[in-house]
């Protein structure tokens, strides 16, 4: 929800006044599907662990148990893939979205000529990598 994110624009006409801008996107869609499906995911395998463990002998002798296990693994690590290519993708887009040179060039301030502006800092993205990598 980068839109919720505001910035300062200088503002050159009048030095004492500093105009608000907003970033521009929602990517907030994958990000919730990646976590969401963490979270069902990490519950299945209490639920089946429970099952391994403390139900072990329905589990042997019952034939249909395995296989639905193995069934609903499968979709699971379907869908951790389809997830974790969403999240990779949204996550490209908000490292775009946030890139000093884009938003510089959404500056009208900084269109003018003759007039020189650049970035304080390049966000850290470290961590954000990371997650997209697990």
């Amino acid at each position: 929800r980068l839109y919720q994110i505001p910035f300062g624009m200088p503002n050159c006409e009048d030095e004492s006044e500093a105009r608000t801008l907003y970033l521009v996107g929602d990517f907030s869609a994958p990000a919730e599907f990646f976590v969401t499906l963490g979270v069902f995911s990490f519950l299945y395998s209490m639920a089946a662990l429970v099952l391994y463990l403390r139900f072990h002998s329905l589990y042997t002798e019952n034939t249909k148990l395995p296989f639905t296990d193995f069934c609903i693994t499968v979709c699971f690590a379907f869908f951790w893939l389809v997830a974790a290519a969403a999240w990779g993708k949204g996550l490209s887009d908000v490292k775009a979205a946030t890139r000093p040179s884009t938003l510089i060039s959404a500056m009208g301030v900084c269109q003018g000529d003759g007039v020189v502006c650049n970035a304080g800092t390049t966000p850290a993205m470290g961590l954000a990598n990371i997650s997209v990598v697990r």
